[in-house]
């Protein structure tokens, strides 16, 4: 049985103006490739996430294609310069669909 898929972000409350932060995402998710088998022997469904977005206040900052050779729990990274404060908007899209968000604020100054 599977699990609803939980995200887990983790950027920095407060940064100083033209800082490199790193922001970390995370999110538990199987990545059901569709090529195995159920105890009963019918095929499971594929499921897998094929698209992750970051936006600040409304603005992609960065974008990655999933392909299907991803693991379980796909973990992102990326840096981002702090120009001003705001809130980070992080989307997973699914194969069947499906959005999974998370928001998180940060403060510069």
């Amino acid at each position: 049985m599977s699990t609803k898929p939980t995200p887990r972000v983790r950027v920095p409350a407060k940064a100083a103006p033209g800082e490199m932060i790193e922001i970390k995402t995370l999110i538990s998710h199987e990545m059901e490739s569709g090529q195995r088998k159920d105890a009963k022997g019918e095929t499971i469904p594929r499921k897998i996430i094929n698209k992750f977005t970051a936006s600040f206040n409304g603005k992609p900052v960065f974008v990655a294609d999933w392909n299907p050779a991803i693991s379980a729990n796909p973990y992102q990274s990326f840096f981002f310069k702090a120009a001003e404060s705001g809130e980070f908007t992080f989307v997973w899209k699914d194969d069947d669909g499906s959005d999974y968000t998370a928001k998180s604020k940060l403060t510069v100054g």
